[in-house]
């Protein structure tokens, strides 16, 4: 799965990496380091600006809030249940199949935080026992320092309860689609630890190549056995796994000493 990620860099830069065509500088977010659902996250996306004179797709850097609120929804309630869609269902499931056939986009990050859990406590989990009370955070981030480009949906809702001018009437939602994690070894391993990402937990955000992006972006692309290609994972080894302070469990915390990697897992935490 993907519950939290961080996502730092910089509007501009971004701009520079996905070819982006236009953004909206008063809509720049803070560089925040524990993204969690419901937040305010940048959305890579292709649409026709409105009133453009030729509807042709533009490359845009939009703000999104995280957790998919489905067009058809009565209410925005659920959302925060809607932060990740599974590849493999992701066609067929009534939230997410609409958007999955016209409107993908991709949420850039630096990479996901995920917690650990051991091999004793998931036995426990299996036998249906009490979970032990610390896990620990481990960063995945790509080896070589590039974006970690998650491929995403979006979709707008229209709030029934307030007039059409109104400036929140239309919500902008999204949802990172989520992979079965790689068990192949690490690009980077810790010292200590996991060797794998499936060592971790079994899911994964689905990184797109970058030979995938504009595939991936394209509104014109809809048949679903070609979009459905585009979810194939990732070449193995391409990523790197780490030990980071369990302060990253609070979503209160927020900076960039949450990446600071730790010589080893915390005291107490599980591997």
């Amino acid at each position: 799965m993907c519950g939290r990620y961080a996502a730092s860099r910089k509007p501009e830069d971004l701009a520079g990496i996905f070819g982006i065509e236009k953004w909206e500088p008063e809509e720049s977010l803070e560089p925040d380091w524990n993204v969690a659902p419901t937040k305010e996250v940048y959305a890579v996306l292709d649409r026709p600006l409105k009133d453009a004179a030729t509807p042709r797709p533009v490359r845009q850097l939009r703000v999104l809030k995280w957790g998919l609120v489905p067009s058809w929804a009565k209410t925005p309630e659920g959302a925060a249940r809607m932060i990740n869609a599974r590849a493999e269902t992701v066609h067929e499931k009534p939230a997410f199949r609409r958007a999955f056939t016209s409107r993908r986009c991709i949420l850039p990050a630096d990479g996901y935080y995920e917690w650990v859990t051991g091999s004793a406590e998931r036995q426990l989990e299996v036998e249906g026992k009490k979970k032990r009370p610390r896990k620990q955070p481990y960063f995945v981030t790509p080896a070589d320092g590039s974006v970690f480009a998650m491929a995403g949906l979006y979709e707008f809702w229209r709030d029934p309860t307030l007039p059409p001018e109104h400036p929140q009437a239309w919500w902008a939602t999204c949802s990172v689609i989520t992979t079965e994690a790689e068990q192949g070894p690490l690009g980077v391993a810790p010292a200590e630890g996991p060797r794998s990402l499936a060592d971790i937990h079994p899911r994964m955000p689905l990184m797109l190549p970058q030979d995938r992006w504009d595939a991936w972006l394209d509104p014109a692309r809809t048949d679903t056995d070609e979009l459905r290609g585009l979810l194939a994972p990732p070449p193995e080894g391409l990523m790197r796994a780490y030990p980071v302070t369990t302060a990253v469990s609070n979503v209160r915390n927020n900076g960039p000493e949450l990446l600071t990697e730790l010589a080893a897992p915390e005291e107490g935490t599980l591997f």
